[in-house]
């Protein structure tokens, strides 16, 4: 088995892992409801895709 050479510094770990932070995710507004969602799905208050695609009937009795 492969073991390193030299020890790696502190440093140099560190830079390494630097890109490896969560992200916030990215979100948008629903165009009926201004609600905020996530990019590519469906707004659940409202039910719609896009502006003008429907994709589910909300039940507002609930």
């Amino acid at each position: 088995m492969a073991t390193p050479k030299k020890r790696s510094s502190k440093s140099k770990i560190a830079r390494r892992r630097a890109h490896k932070a969560l992200k916030l995710p990215s979100l948008g507004k629903c165009a009926k409801t201004g609600l905020p969602k996530m990019p590519h799905t469906v707004c659940e208050e409202s039910g719609y895709y896009n502006k003008d695609k429907r994709v589910f009937v909300v039940d507002e009795k609930l």
